[in-house]
């Protein structure tokens, strides 16, 4: 039996630094921090509850982060 895989580490990196910047910025600034995958969601999106190592998800209210959270 094959062994099961490590999944890679979560940037150390707070995501409650990208509430109230602007989408486009903490986009930018998350890739550039290590974060693989980055989605942008409007407030109240249905959302799988998956987690998923390196993803940044970023609730965005008129263009503006409201909310961070990693998976």
């Amino acid at each position: 039996m094959a062994p099961v895989p490590t999944p890679p580490a979560d940037p150390q990196d707070s995501p409650d630094a990208y509430v109230g910047l602007d989408a486009q910025e903490a986009e930018r600034q998350a890739r550039g921090r290590g974060w693989s995958t980055v989605r942008q969601l409007p407030p109240g999106a249905i959302i799988t509850m998956e987690y998923l190592a390196g993803r940044l998800n970023l609730e965005v209210t008129d263009g503006t982060v409201t909310r961070s959270w990693k998976g």
